[in-house]
């Protein structure tokens, strides 16, 4: 296997965690996002949805979301279980996952992307050219408004994101609590209980 990745960035950031967790290694090169190198011809040939990370298994298959990069190696490397141990368990781990990475952490990209010359017709990644819509940054700012209250009373009630085992929906809400600095906010004093978790959550991952 090789993995193209770009370390800073939020979602090679939750692949390493997991990696990090499992003690996975793999042959990795980085795609330096700061001068577009995932723009490159050399990197579409590799990747054409210009995206990090891109996991390129031993027989060529390419996989570009973390997600399935997640269940694949989840499934080479089971120990620790980090998608649960029983059908329902993944069930509501990946329902989690995807709850985070469509209710926040998009939230939050459109935030940063829809605003400022750094992304100036780049609102999506990906090879197409996107122009900048400056309402979706405060739409972006509302989604994150909503779901962060809303985690905090989940967490009121559960040690973890998914249950009471740590696992992929604890390290994809870590990476989006972090990502939210990128456009300087966090979460509110109030949220408490999702606060307490952070705390959790660093110390397990060490």
């Amino acid at each position: 296997m090789k993995l193209y990745t770009y370390d800073p960035a939020p979602n090679p950031r939750r692949l390493a965690l997991f990696m990090k967790l499992k003690g996975i290694e793999i042959d990795t090169q980085q795609v330096d996002m700061m001068t577009a190198e995932q723009l490159t011809d050399a990197y579409r040939q590799i990747n054409p949805a210009c995206s990090v990370p891109a996991l390129v298994l031993d027989d060529g298959t390419l996989l570009t979301e973390v997600i399935g990069m997640y269940s694949y190696l989840e499934e080479l490397y089971p120990e620790p279980p980090l998608m649960g141990a029983t059908p329902g368990e993944r069930a509501l781990v990946i329902s989690w996952s995807h709850k985070l990475f469509c209710g926040l952490m998009m939230a939050i990209a459109s935030a940063l992307r829809n605003r400022g010359k750094s992304f100036v017709n780049r609102a999506l990644p990906g090879p197409l050219d996107t122009p900048q819509i400056p309402e979706m940054v405060e739409r972006g700012l509302m989604q994150i408004g909503h779901i962060l209250p809303e985690l905090d009373a989940h967490l009121a009630n559960s040690t973890w994101v998914a249950g009471d085992n740590f696992s992929v929906a604890d390290i994809d809400l870590l990476v989006s609590i972090d990502f939210l600095s990128w456009i300087k906010q966090a979460v509110p004093d109030e949220c408490t209980h999702l606060k307490d978790w952070y705390q959790r959550a660093n110390a397990h991952l060490g």
